[in-house]
């Protein structure tokens, strides 16, 4: 684990789906001795407990915004906590609500072009190329919709990060030690602050 003193750590990873951001948030928890946390995963859970594909119950939460709610409500308490590596599409944005000198935050997000995002969402899920970019565009315009609606948040602004790191022609090792190196770096100059 990264020595911060008396610090606690908020690593915010988010990005378009496929891009990567699942995979290098958890070996990044995994090597900072961090919990991970997974927006997405909750999601997913969600979907599967009440039946649906992830497409059909993003349609399902956009007339339900309590949903997005009840997980928004675990991303914030969970953000509060801190020493968290959390994969989703908002953390970073709650995170600006908190206001604790003690607590690092670093924002990263991941990107890749959506074509290599569509290949890699086809190779891990058996899905056509139809199938995979009717579900990464689906889910995209309903969040970037949804969260605009809910929060008045402009999804992937570029000012909300620290850094972006595009994967689209890199392997997930590399993009692993690129987020990691640049993590090392940011908690040494935010600790300075």
């Amino acid at each position: 684990m990264i020595s911060t003193n008396k610090s606690k750590i908020l690593i915010l990873i988010s990005g378009p789906h496929g891009s990567g951001k699942t995979t290098v948030a958890r070996r990044i928890a995994e090597k900072l001795g961090l919990r991970y946390l997974s927006s997405g995963e909750i999601f997913r859970k969600k979907a599967k407990e009440m039946g649906m594909s992830l497409v059909e119950f993003t349609k399902y939460v956009e007339k339900n915004p309590e949903i997005d709610y009840e997980i928004d409500n675990i991303t914030k308490e969970e953000i509060r906590r801190g020493n968290v590596v959390f994969d989703s599409q908002l953390a970073y944005y709650f995170a600006k609500e908190v206001d604790d000198p003690s607590i690092i935050k670093i924002s990263i997000m991941i990107y890749a072009s959506f074509e290599e995002r569509v290949r890699r969402l086809m190779e891990r899920e058996k899905l056509s190329y139809e199938e995979a970019s009717r579900d990464i565009t689906t889910r995209e315009k309903s969040e970037q919709a949804r969260f605009k609606r809910l929060y008045g948040v402009e999804l992937w602004s570029l000012d909300d990060f620290d850094v972006v790191i595009n994967t689209s022609e890199i392997d997930a090792d590399t993009a692993f030690e690129l987020c990691l190196s640049v993590i090392e770096k940011l908690i040494e100059a935010k600790k300075k602050k």
